[in-house]
């Protein structure tokens, strides 16, 4: 079942240009989906369209089959958790969970039997009396968090919630809200900037760019298989590692820098094309064994993050990442043998930006890690 449905969705503002366009998107129910992109893409925008709080420019926004282009926020069975966690402050934390359900007149008893569920479920029973100076970033969150839970809205829209806490937390936290959700059954539409987020909490993500998808898809595929420059930029930690490339003499030329032999085979129809770029993962340029190593590159930086090693290399005008599983004792300076394929290279058209060519060893590594 279609919880949500947006058909040639559009908003501008007095008349401008566009900020979003066309936007034709189906959310299904139970479903945790992610929007992502970079500040300023309307991925904000979209979310309070869908709550009611902006109003619908062109097309048609549907919830539950029902359109609702002019219905009320209230009218809409759903709950928001903003990015600044919006608490009373002069209200007590049992206050600000029940303000919503005071103010659609829900008996007592029931307030205070889904106060408690909702208190013990989210760690905040010890907490309820206090104001919300009185708690920590974490718990705020969870105050904020309570409150869209105890609505039992169907529907619930969390923009950048965990933006304002640290990296630790913050983890906590991605966790918390995806268990939440899978318990509850809850359809949850979730915007963030972080890509990493939407990598690690998303059933589905939708990549949203100038106003404009990008790339629909579950995370693994846009990992893989990102439809253009953009996605494949935007998604993967570190950035994968692009480079401008030409084929000469049964050779592809990267940045006239790197040189690797090929074949026809090897790029299939690639090989008429003019104007490539080609993208490889970090995890993908091996440390190469003296009889294994295709290239010697000099080390530019090193970041040792105690299970990983990240070198970075000029190649050209690009800088590329090779991400070493442990402890590498690499420095500044040092000349390094890697191992580079094209059977790990993702091609795409430098004109138009759009794939051509995933790698072709993803789906072969896949199937090994399923099994």
């Amino acid at each position: 079942m279609q919880h949500v449905e947006m058909i040639d969705l559009e908003k501008s503002y007095d008349n401008q240009k566009n900020v979003l366009n066309g936007i034709n998107l189906a959310i299904e129910e139970g479903e945790f989906f992610v929007l992502v992109g970079p500040s300023g893409s309307g991925k904000s925008t979209l979310l309070r369209m869908i709550a009611g709080l902006e109003d619908i420019t062109g097309g048609i926004l549907k919830i539950n089959d029902k359109v609702v282009n002019h219905l009320r926020p209230k009218d809409r069975n759903l709950s928001m958790v903003f990015q600044n966690y919006a608490l009373y402050p002069h209200l007590t934390v049992e206050q600000n969970i029940l303000f919503g359900l005071h103010a659609k007149k829900v008996e007592k008893k029931e307030q205070q039997k889904r106060l408690i569920e909702t208190a013990e479920m989210m760690g905040l029973t010890e907490l309820l009396k206090r104001k919300p100076k009185q708690l920590s970033g974490g718990q705020r969150q969870r105050v904020a968090l309570a409150r869209s839970v105890v609505s039992h809205a169907p529907l619930c829209l969390m923009d950048e919630p965990l933006s304002n806490l640290d990296a630790k937390l913050r983890a906590h936290m991605r966790i918390e809200i995806r268990r939440l959700q899978k318990k509850l059954g809850l359809t949850m539409i979730y915007v963030t900037h972080d890509q990493v987020e939407a990598m690690t909490m998303g059933d589905r993500i939708m990549v949203l760019n100038d106003g404009k998808i990008q790339q629909v898809g579950d995370p693994i595929t846009l990992y893989n298989e990102p439809a253009n420059l953009f996605v494949a930029s935007f998604i993967g930690s570190p950035k994968i590692n692009l480079g401008t490339a030409v084929i000469r003499d049964h050779h592809l030329i990267i940045e006239d820098s790197i040189h690797i032999p090929i074949t026809t085979s090897d790029i299939g129809n690639i090989i008429q094309k003019d104007d490539l770029t080609i993208g490889i993962r970090a995890e993908h340029i091996f440390h190469g064994e003296e009889d294994k190593k295709t290239h010697e590159l000099e080390v530019i930086n090193v970041e040792h993050l105690g299970n990983e090693t990240l070198l970075t290399f000029e190649i050209g005008k690009e800088l590329w990442t090779a991400k070493w599983l442990g402890q590498w004792r690499a420095r500044v300076g040092d000349k390094v043998p890697v191992k580079i394929s094209v059977e790990h290279m993702s091609f795409f058209d430098s004109k138009t930006t759009e794939l051509i060519k995933p790698a072709s060893n993803t789906a072969k590594e896949q199937e090994v890690v399923a099994i």
